[in-house]
Formats: structure tokens, sequence, C-alpha cells
């Protein structure tokens, strides 16, 4: 075996430019499939962190049924629903509302379109949103309609200027609204922007928005077993309210299940594309060799003359074959966890995280292309009749 490795070894250093070209396809398709299963498993778990950054044990309520293609529903919830919904779930005071809406935000000369949401002090209970500076909500803001505003950090450094925003006055869709508030810097989540949201008093928003609906309830199990009791009791006490209406109830398992299957899909549909790739460079690894063996065929007819079997020569160009994909793997390998690592140190939106099978897929997957696609030449080459062979010009 050492010998047959050494032949194999001198035999593609002597043709080193057509070793390279051959090469190439592999290097490729291995190269693409570790970068694409990176940038597929660095965005599901780039999801499962922004879900998991809204809170823990979370249940979001809703009007209507959560389906693809389903009609949207207009909401019939009233803000004395999540009073009597916290009373039956013995979480009184803990049930978070909210209603949304774009809107205008200006001071002075600068204004920003952000999402204004309508909301309770019961917020910072379920999710997670720290404040900076200031304060939250509280309940006599609520009853009052009082018209204080807690705004992001986005909304703070493109109004003021990293003016200190608090006491300031600020215009929400033309009404005028004191800052008590900043959040912490918190980015992106699920495609929007955090920093670039304003909270004010849901009675508040009901009076902007000329509207009394509430477009979803958020509750936080007490703990990740009661996350599915608390899921049932809250569609319960809904359906006594409202009977003729259908509610759903999504917890962050079932959001994370979703998404989770959804990109495990997509990160298998790149891999296969990319895996294209592979076969061709099988193919081109197999064409090479069967040209390998036509022009040798005068050394493999003396090397039989001098006693080397069928085996024997069958292993010597399957293992050539093999050595291709094989080096061509390790450095589509090392080229697609440098390009990865680069792509996720270039592009903030674009995480890539390079797992250990990924590598390990693709160098397996190299090597038995080598040995699907080699074994038709090395046969070929170990069945020469040696006579013939030797006559061969």
């Amino acid at each position: 075996m050492a010998e047959a490795f050494r032949v194999a070894v001198t035999a593609l250093r002597a043709n080193r430019l057509r070793s390279l070209l051959t090469m190439l396809g592999v290097v490729i398709g291995v190269a693409a499939v570790v970068v694409l299963v990176a940038i597929g498993t660095g965005a599901k778990q780039e999801v499962e962190q922004q879900v998991n950054g809204l809170g823990a044990n979370l249940v979001i309520v809703v009007p209507g049924r959560l389906e693809i293609g389903s009609a949207p529903t207009r909401s019939r919830l009233q803000l004395e629903d999540a009073e009597d919904l916290g009373r039956e779930l013995g979480q009184p005071g803990r049930v978070a509302v909210t209603i949304s809406s774009g809107e205008t935000v200006r001071f002075g000369s600068r204004d920003v379109f952000a999402t204004v949401s309508g909301t309770n002090p019961a917020v910072p209970e379920v999710f997670v949103r720290p404040l900076a500076r200031g304060d939250y909500l509280r309940d006599s803001d609520v009853d009052t309609r009082r018209r204080v505003a807690v705004i992001g950090s986005g909304i703070a450094e493109a109004l003021f200027d990293g003016a200190d925003p608090l006491g300031r006055t600020l215009s929400v869709g033309g009404v005028r609204f004191r800052v008590i508030g900043v959040f912490e810097r918190i980015g992106s989540s699920l495609g929007a922007d955090r920093d670039d949201e304003v909270h004010i008093p849901v009675t508040a928003a009901q009076r902007l928005f000329g509207d009394v609906r509430i477009d979803a309830f958020a509750l936080k199990a007490p703990s990740t077993d009661e996350i599915e009791q608390t899921r049932r009791a809250a569609l319960a006490v809904l359906a006594d309210r409202y009977p003729d209406e259908e509610f759903s109830a999504v917890t962050q398992d079932q959001v994370l299940g979703t998404v989770g299957r959804i990109l495990g899909l997509l990160t298998t549909v790149l891999a296969a594309i990319a895996a294209i790739s592979l076969l061709v460079g099988g193919v081109g690894v197999s064409n090479i060799m069967l040209v390998s063996v036509r022009e040798r065929t005068r050394e493999i007819g003396l090397r039989k003359a001098v006693g080397a079997r069928t085996r024997d020569i069958t292993l010597q160009f399957l293992l050539e074959a093999v050595l291709l994909t094989t080096v061509g793997g390790v450095i589509g390998i090392a080229l697609g966890i440098g390009g990865s690592l680069g792509l996720a140190a270039v592009v903030d939106q674009l995480p890539a995280v390079v797992t250990w099978w990924s590598p390990a897929l693709a160098f397996t997957v190299s090597a038995a292309v080598g040995i699907f696609f080699g074994v038709v030449p090395a046969r070929r080459a170990g069945r020469l009749d040696p006579v013939v062979a030797l006559r061969t010009e």
C-alpha cells in the first residue's frame, strides 16, 4: 500500500497542472457546501437568539388563525379582556397588551418614521426590555391617558443627537408626548429594528389611532413546564368571552420549531445545489483518469509482465483518483471555513457558523466521489491484457 501511495503521488506530481485543474471542481464544490451550510446554520442560530431574546416562557395570543394563506382577522379584543385574563390565570396585572401603528415622530426640525406601540406597564414583566435611563409606563399613565413615551435608542439618537431626551416633548402623529424613558440598544429582532420603537400608554394610543381594539396579548408562563397549560387556559378564557371568535396562542417553541424547519430545509436545498459541483468535479476526475490509463498503457503492460496482479493495478489507479478528490476536499474545506469566517466578519447581516459536521461530511463526500468515479478507470486499467498493452505505441 505504501508503494502504491508513493507511485500515485509521483504520477500526480508529474502532471501538476492537470491534477490541479482536475481538483478544481471538487475544491469549489466542497467550499460551496461548507459556506452555504455555515450560512444556513448561522441564520438558524441568529433567529433562535432573537426569539429567545424577547423573553422566557412567552405565550402570544392573537385573534384569528395563524396559518400561511389565512386572511387577517379584525381584532375584537378589548383592554378589559387583559384584566379578566390576568385574573383567571392568577397573573393580575401581568398580561401585556399591544396596539401598533407606523407614525411619524418629530422633534424640532428632525423626524423619523417609527413603530408606535400602545402598551401597558406589564411589558417589562413579560418581555426583556431594559431601560438605559428614565422610567417605564405606570398604571396611572394608562388610567389617565397621559401623553408620555418611552423611546428606543435609535429614535433618541436620530432626534436628539446625543442630548438627553428625558423631559423633552416630541410629536407622535401630530400629538405631543413627553419622553420619560429610553430603552437600551437591543438591535434587530425577526426583521424589525427594535431600537426604532416608541411605547406610549395603550389608552393614549387608542385615542391617537382612533380605535379601541387590542392587537395581541402576551403572557409569561411561571415555568417552562407550564407553558402549554398557560396557552390552553388563555384560549379557554377567550373562548368563553367570544364563543363565535377564533384565537391563536403561539409559544416560543412553536415559533422556533417552525422557523427551524424552514431554515433547515433551505440549508439542505442550498447544500444539495452546491453538491452538484462535486458531481461535476467527479466526472472530471473520471475523465482525466481514463486519459491517464490510455497514456500509461505500456506502463501497465510492463508492470503486469513483471508480476503485478489485476487488483494491484486497479488499486493503483483507484488510489490516484481518491487522492485527487481528498486533497481537493481538504483545500475546499480550508477555503470554505475561511470564506465563512470572512463573510461573518465583513457582513454583519450575514451570520455564518461552521459546525463540525459540515467539513466532515464534505470530506467524506469528496472521498466517496473519488471512489465512485475512480472505479471505472481503475477497473479498465486492471483488465488490460499485458501483451496488448506492451504492443501499444
